[in-house]
């Protein structure tokens, strides 16, 4: 069995930093992760995001908890969705839109290959 287990999961060092790969507004957005991929086709971690707008390119299923911060992301063809601290999110596979942080966001989340 190979658990994963992140703990304090607010105050967790995050491993490494990268502008956002579709920026949409100046500033550009600066990702920061720490995550584990298991061989099993699941991947797991802890994400932050500084204030921004970008557009998501992710094609995997994702699970997410949002543990800090403010934002809102609207998928392509869909409303606006209003996303705070203690959030939870489960976006299907192909799930394409833009994100727009508010207030640097923190979450961690489960990618489904």
């Amino acid at each position: 069995m190979n658990i994963t287990h992140f703990r304090n999961t607010p105050n967790v060092a995050l491993e490494a930093s990268n502008p956002v790969a579709v920026p949409l507004s100046e500033p550009v957005a600066i990702t920061s992760t720490t995550s584990v991929e298991r061989s099993d086709g699941v991947e797991t971690g802890i994400w932050e995001c500084t204030p921004g707008r970008w557009r998501r390119q992710i094609v995997q299923q994702e699970f997410c908890h949002f543990v800090a911060g403010r934002c809102t992301f609207t998928p392509d063809g869909g409303e606006p969705i209003e996303i705070r601290a203690g959030d939870a999110l489960m976006m299907p596979a192909n799930t394409v839109g833009i994100w727009d942080i508010q207030e640097t966001v923190r979450k961690t989340y489960v990618l489904i290959f």
